[in-house]
């Protein structure tokens, strides 16, 4: 059956033509259900895996209310991690292009306060940020929820999962009780239940597929020595060759230890973790999302979020202690309809978890042996690209556009050579193709941005 259109919602043409230059024509089967009751101003409890869509189906409901005039905040979404926000908010900031003005700001720990103080005092409608610190601001009085009109609490399973109900109950009880309550869960335990008994009205309750499909995700099981696990990682790497790729650890030691050794071995690889501050998580993110690294090795909670475009493949180097989560994991590859590739090490002590994950899923799993994959010596992944730090940011009123025309301009780059453009509040990230990253980078640096002279460093 063929996908409903977003031209069939009751949606502004501007609105339907910012959505179409974003590449969104036919809705997910998400989208496709809950959009009419959430454009209808009814609760809903969904249940949908990452990248299925949601956050495209919760952002056009709240966005479709809004009253610009009105700078106090109107809708709130709570996240279970920094990552997932600032991912939600810039999808939410790129969802309202079609109209001036609309403010989004992400309120979350591991950053200073005063600067989130400073920007609530100046006036938002839209909040996205974790709990933690959605209740630092309410006690300290910098923020009012009283004119919340529509409340998201997106991934509700991890969030409980973290331990954020009591924050969660606290928040909410400052919101008023008339309001449009969005619950929105990849897994729906007894918990998700009792938070939508308490704080829902009347919810519509939506489902979607929550496990994906094997045609979608080839998953392949290599039996390994513990102790030779590291050199299974890198012939996995070298026999299949994906262009991008999460090694999944279930220990921040573990992601350290084994990022180091794969640079040691010339990859281009990089880490996250809990540890790492916000601007160094930025960072990386920013690299691996624009190709400019081919690595990335990170903690469960660390990519909670994640949203890769075209990843390659996931690689269990530790498998997962709940079925859940290796699905979870797994679902960052095979998206929009193309085929993904689910690689996992399988210690003979660890049997049991692949026994749980089969009869999670309903099938039986391909297993191997590492030592039948015959990888090529000395390989490297070696990106294409390569990333310009710019010291200057939203608060410096940077847009995309304004990088772009810098390099296509004076400093002559070729727009194919151009690849995706991050902005944060002070630092802005661009991918180069390698072979003129010098040039752009000579240019940049004795050159300007939007007629201001910024510092440029090649990470």
């Amino acid at each position: 059956m063929t996908a409903a259109l977003f031209s069939t919602l009751p949606l502004s043409k501007p609105f339907l033509a910012n959505l179409e230059t974003m590449g969104y024509e036919q809705m997910t089967p998400i989208q496709e259900k809950s959009l009419p009751p959430i454009l209808d101003g009814k609760d809903i409890i969904a249940q949908a895996k990452t990248g299925s869509g949601k956050t495209a189906a919760f952002a056009i409901g709240l966005l479709q209310k809004l009253n610009i005039k009105n700078f106090s905040a109107q809708s709130l979404v709570l996240c279970p991690t920094r990552e997932l926000a600032s991912q939600v908010a810039q999808e939410i900031r790129t969802l309202a292009r079609y109209k001036h003005n609309i403010k989004v700001l992400t309120l979350c720990g591991g950053v200073s306060i005063g600067p989130q103080i400073g920007s609530l005092a100046h006036g938002a409608h839209i909040l996205v940020g974790t709990p933690g610190r959605i209740q630092d601001h309410l006690g300290k009085k910098t923020l009012s929820l009283r004119s919340i009109n529509t409340l998201v609490l997106d991934e509700a399973d991890r969030m409980l999962d973290m331990g954020f109900f009591d924050a969660i109950e606290k928040i909410i009880y400052q919101t008023p009780k008339k309001r449009q309550t969005l619950l929105f869960s990849a897994t729906y335990p007894e918990g998700i239940k009792a938070l939508s008994a308490a704080f829902q009205n009347d919810p519509l309750r939506i489902s979607v597929d929550s496990i994906h499909k094997d045609k979608q995700i080839r998953q392949l099981f290599y039996q390994v020595e513990p102790q030779r696990k590291f050199e299974a990682l890198s012939r996995l790497l070298s026999h299949h060759k994906p262009a991008s790729t999460v090694v999944f650890c279930n220990m921040r030691h573990q992601v350290r230890e084994v990022n180091e050794q794969l640079q040691a071995q010339g990859y281009s690889s990089l880490a996250l973790h809990g540890e790492l501050e916000q601007s160094e998580r930025d960072q990386v993110l920013a690299q691996f999302s624009n190709r400019s690294c081919s690595v990335l090795v990170a903690t469960d909670v660390a990519a909670r979020g994640l949203d890769i475009k075209d990843l390659g493949a996931v690689i269990n180097y530790d498998l997962s202690r709940h079925a859940e989560e290796y699905v979870h994991r797994i679902g960052r590859t095979g998206r929009a309809g193309k085929e993904g590739l689910a690689l996992s090490l399988l210690p003979k002590k660890e049997q049991y978890k692949l026994e749980g994950i089969e009869e999670y899923l309903g099938q039986k799993l391909e297993r191997h042996e590492i030592e039948d994959l015959d990888p090529e010596q000395d390989c490297e992944i070696f990106p294409s690209m390569t990333t310009l730090c710019i010291s200057g940011g939203r608060r410096n009123k940077v847009r995309p556009g304004d990088i772009l025309g810098a390099l296509t301009g004076d400093a002559g780059i070729n727009g194919k050579q151009v690849g995706k453009i991050d902005i944060f509040d002070y630092h802005s990230y661009v991918a180069i193709a390698r072979e003129v990253s010098s040039q752009a980078l000579r240019e940049l640096q004795n050159g300007k941005i939007k007629g201001r002279q910024f510092r440029v460093r090649e990470l």
